[in-house]
């Protein structure tokens, strides 16, 4: 009996409304065509795309003598004529008359040591002078007086007037006169040289400027006990250290391998780190005939075309040696790109900077062209990125990553 209850069961499809199915079917293709729509929107956009791998580079400030360089080495300024100006003598450091940035002439005295003893002896030569010269003037009339004498007496013994031995008393005397006034000049010589050896001695405590100079280091105070070697305890040698302004030159280690690039007289162009915002042009002054065995490189000494007050000795100093001179027009800095990273879009030319993951389409203008650079004269700002070499397959949006 329930056998035939279960057979009877049955489910009346008849019964279940059409209504229903069709709804779902409407909600599934509205569904697959919204799916397909996204889709293709991010397709679009690259967001289903794998990333393209790129080079990129900076938008930089560039001089366009970098662009003509053919070789950078890096040294120092230096002055090619200095002095550390010592004492002769030993003695106390009582006048001071410089410091440093001071500018002194040829000849000016910049410290005096102090000179009571040399005063002392210039004075006794002085005085051993002034006797020499009173005694040649004594001996001088004496002369005269002698000289007459024996004249007159060698005119009467010819006549027979006097003895022969007056005469000859008149001989000696006037001899002895002759040879006392030679020893008395003789004298007057010597009293001078000595006289000339204590100014000159005097002299020693003046410290004189040997040129036209801008005083660099100042290594004594007055009260300092100055020697010519500095040998003792608590004694100090150069006062002062000068340098001629006119004579700094930067000096540069090239390598061996590198120094056929070089020639006396090639143009240059000087870029000093104290000063980061100036170019000063120059050429090849000298290249020093012997190499550094220790470095494997030559020395070579570069010459500015203008000095200016602002390069001082020592500074650190990079210097570019260049094909040719730098023209008036290449002197100022430009904003550049690699020429590469400039393309034609829809007869346009842009570059594709990178903003976040993703290429960005910026038109630019372009003006002079220099090596393997281009000037962008609007559209891009210095410190930018660009893809150094986009492919056909970049376009706005495409999703890129850095070459490792």
């Amino acid at each position: 009996m329930i056998e035939n209850d279960l057979s009877q069961l049955r489910i009346d499809k008849s019964k279940i409304p059409k209504r229903s199915f069709k709804r779902k079917r409407f909600i599934l293709i509205v569904f697959l065509t919204g799916l397909l729509i996204t889709a293709g929107f991010l397709y679009k956009k690259g967001m289903l795309t794998p990333a393209v791998q790129v080079q990129t580079a900076s938008v930089q400030k560039l001089y366009p003598s970098q662009t003509f360089t053919v070789l950078n080495a890096s040294g120092y300024v230096v002055a090619q004529r200095k002095a550390a100006i010592a004492a002769k003598i030993t003695g106390r450091l009582v006048y001071l008359a410089v410091e440093e940035g001071s500018r002194v002439k040829k000849g000016d005295i910049i410290a005096r040591l102090e000179n009571e003893d040399t005063l002392a002896l210039r004075d006794q030569a002085t005085a051993a002078l002034r006797t020499a010269q009173f005694l040649l003037e004594q001996s001088l009339a004496e002369l005269s007086e002698a000289t007459l004498s024996y004249n007159r007496s060698k005119e009467l013994v010819s006549a027979g007037y006097i003895s022969k031995s007056d005469f000859d008393t008149a001989d000696a005397r006037f001899k002895r006169a002759k040879a006392a006034t030679q020893a008395n000049q003789a004298a007057v010589s010597n009293s001078q040289a000595a006289l000339r050896g204590a100014e000159v001695t005097l002299d020693y405590a003046n410290l004189r400027s040997p040129f036209d100079a801008v005083v660099l280091t100042k290594n004594a105070d007055i009260g300092d006990i100055v020697t010519p070697l500095g040998a003792a305890a608590n004694a100090k040698a150069a006062v002062v250290n000068v340098a001629d302004m006119d004579s700094l030159k930067v000096e540069v280690d090239v390598s061996e391998s590198n120094i056929e690039k070089v020639s006396k007289g090639q143009p240059c162009e000087i870029h000093l780190d104290a000063l980061p915002s100036e170019r000063f042009p120059g050429k090849v002054h000298m290249i020093v005939p012997t190499a550094d065995r220790t470095k494997a490189s030559i020395m070579v000494k570069v010459a500015f075309n203008a000095l200016s007050p602002e390069v001082l000795p020592e500074m650190s100093a990079k210097v570019a040696f260049l094909r040719h001179e730098v023209t008036e027009a290449e002197m100022q800095p430009i904003t550049a790109v690699p020429t590469s990273a400039i393309v034609h879009r829809n007869n346009q030319r842009v570059v594709y900077g990178i903003f976040g993951d993703r290429a960005v389409v910026t038109q630019v203008v372009i003006g002079r062209q220099m090596d393997v650079m281009s000037e962008i004269l609007s559209g891009l700002n210095v410190g930018d990125k660009v893809l150094a070499s986009p492919s056909e397959n970049i376009f706005e949006g495409t999703k890129v990553k850095l070459a490792q």
